[in-house]
């Protein structure tokens, strides 16, 4: 759904990642210049932490709770719509912040 809105994803299967580490994934996502969206909240916020203490760069790590899909999609479609691309780089983002539409 979100292709089907311009969205350029991919999925961890997809990529041919089932079962890589966290590590791997989030090594993956940055050297392909993407985002990472993952419901694992506690090792990815570790993650970005140990990223930034030690001066590495990501793409962006998007965190969230497990949600029906259609909130999920709405959150991500309006987190995407605020934000320019760029903006994700290096970023810890919580898609709880997103839960309502943003003022015109």
């Amino acid at each position: 759904m979100l292709r089907d809105r311009g969205v350029d994803c991919l999925s961890t299967q997809q990529a041919g990642n089932l079962g890589c580490s966290d590590s791997d994934q989030l090594a993956f996502a940055t050297s392909q210049e993407r985002v990472i969206l993952t419901f694992n909240v506690r090792d990815f916020v570790r993650r970005a932490q140990e990223y930034a203490a030690a001066g590495s760069h990501h793409g962006g790590i998007i965190v969230s709770d497990h949600l029906p899909f259609r909130e999920l999609l709405r959150r991500v479609l309006a987190l995407i719509q605020r934000h320019p691309h760029e903006a994700f780089t290096d970023s810890l983002l919580w898609l709880q912040d997103y839960k309502t539409p943003a003022a015109p």
